[in-house]
């Protein structure tokens, strides 16, 4: 499943880490970008049997990560930081805000396949929160004005 272009950004990251293993994550991230942003059972056993892992070990790390996506994702993937900091300072709303404007609920895909909504659990951003990660643009400081200038400006693309 697995391109040689990916296999020689995945030798890239070997080069820089101590042993195989120690770039599975990367290399997930890699196998992620290159399959429209989600990680197929068969790219996660390309990236094992490439890394002389076990299947089961990479697709547990897969798993416990929520930035790897085990399921197709709309073509902007809005993740809202729910994590203490910005739940205080507004982020359910923000979330049932989005969720109202695209009529989906955390976890769903829009019907055009345009926006998936989802949380993450800490997007490491608290002293601008309210956030948001889109892709692999960050959005600070949330208003629902922001939120909605941000939706209308993806919707456009």
């Amino acid at each position: 499943m697995l391109t040689e272009e990916v296999y020689k950004k995945i030798d890239t990251l070997i080069a820089k880490y101590p042993t195989k293993k120690a770039a599975l994550l990367p290399a997930l991230w890699v196998a992620q970008a290159a399959n429209d942003n989600w990680l197929p059972r068969e790219a996660m056993a390309d990236v094992a049997k490439y890394l002389g892992l076990a299947p089961a070990y990479v697709e547990g790390v897969a798993t416990f990560y929520t930035m790897y996506n085990k399921a197709p994702v709309g073509r902007h993937h809005l993740e809202v930081c729910h994590n203490i900091v910005c739940m205080v300072v507004g982020a359910d709303e923000l979330i049932d805000h989005i969720g109202g404007k695209l009529g989906v609920g955390r976890g769903e895909t829009t019907p055009d396949r345009k926006f998936t909504l989802n949380t993450a659990e800490c997007l490491g951003a608290c002293a601008n929160a309210p956030c948001m990660m889109v892709g692999d643009t960050y959005y600070e400081d949330l208003t629902t004005e922001k939120v909605d200038e941000i939706l209308a400006d993806l919707a456009r693309k």
